[in-house]
């Protein structure tokens, strides 16, 4: 088996077309329900609930990938060196039992306890609670000793207070048409984006000069930094250029498969590039490509692949770098720390 797998995104929501009229149409209901939504908890007719822990929710207004994992981390990783001990809240997408609230440990497999959540739990070692409910995984990881949650998406779970909200986007794909699903590829009206206190740009893998003009516009720029190419079989790591002028078979099961190929590419790496859904469960037959070639995957999709892996299989962490400045703006806006 090879190429690619994943289920077309709509070609209007970004390539400037017109939608199709029943879009249109759907979108108008859409755009209704999450406006009356939204009206309902502002005149308090539906319950908010604070979990008595400041939140922070990393989300964003357009359907897929925009870069919200890597920045959860490091936002996890940043409390925890400013002396907080933060937990990680998730609904944990792609669990095959979606329903059952559960704790994350870092040997669980990602059928259980879902594709990022698992990520996170490696990655950090923090607290992570997996729950449909984030009220309820959020008073958990309170009652668990977390003096603050992150909430990994979430942006539209208006049931969770929360005490500053970071939308991020990709700086490619941006907010697409601007309209609503399913005309477009927005949850919400462009005009939420302002209720959230800081705005993050994933630039992907660039340069300074791109992150300064990002930086200008009134957004935080992100860069995604390229660690060490590790085996999934164990082993000493490499780094990405050691795999520069070889064919390689790239996998890739995220919101936006085409940034991390493009990233491959920028390295020099000739790629066969097989994209999948979005916390799709790998299978071996997933990787019948018909020839023998490394395989980089990210590593979101190796947590899902140990198992089956061969010594020909390598995972390309990343992790995002953000200003200095952007740190103290998040800090600045928590409340003062209980000592």
């Amino acid at each position: 088996m090879s190429g690619t797998r994943l289920p077309q995104t709509p070609a209007w929501w970004f390539d400037g077309s017109a939608p199709p009229l029943w879009a249109r149409a759907v979108s108008t209901l859409y755009g209704a329900a999450v406006a009356l939504r939204r009206w309902a908890y502002r005149r308090g007719l539906l319950r908010r609930h604070h979990p008595g822990v400041p939140v922070i929710v990393v989300g964003n207004l357009v359907a897929g990938g925009s870069g919200k994992t890597p920045l959860t981390v490091a936002v996890v990783e940043r409390l925890r060196a400013a002396g907080w001990t933060p937990g990680v809240a998730s609904r944990g997408y792609g669990r095959a039992d979606a329903s059952t609230p559960r704790w994350v440990e870092p040997g669980m497999d990602a059928a259980s306890a879902g594709d990022e959540p698992l990520l996170i739990a490696r990655a950090t070692g923090a607290k992570v609670r997996v729950d449909r409910d984030r009220v309820v995984a959020a008073r958990a990881l309170a009652a668990a000793g977390c003096d603050i949650v992150v909430c990994d998406d979430g942006l539209q779970h208006y049931r969770l207070m929360r005490d500053v909200e970071i939308e991020v986007q990709d700086v490619r794909r941006r907010y697409g048409n601007s309209l609503l699903l399913p005309a477009g590829p927005l949850r919400e009206p462009l005009e939420r984006a302002a209720d959230c206190a800081l705005r993050v740009v994933n630039l992907g893998v660039a340069d300074a000069a791109t992150s300064d003009a990002a930086q200008m516009t009134g957004e935080w720029p992100m860069r995604l930094g390229i660690g060490d190419v590790r085996p999934l079989l164990g082993g000493r790591g490499l780094p990405l250029a050691a795999f520069a002028g070889q064919r390689v078979h790239a996998v890739a099961g995220i919101g936006e498969p085409e940034r991390f190929f493009a990233m491959l590419r920028g390295a020099g790496i000739a790629v066969v590039p097989h994209a999948f859904p979005d916390h799709h469960l790998y299978t071996p037959a997933d990787f019948e490509f018909g020839s023998r070639l490394p395989i980089l995957m990210t590593e979101k999709d190796a947590v899902k692949c140990a198992a089956f892996a061969d010594a020909q299989t390598f995972m390309v962490p990343v992790e995002a770098v953000l200003p200095d400045a952007f740190w103290d703006a998040l800090l600045e806006r928590l409340p003062a720390r209980d000592t």
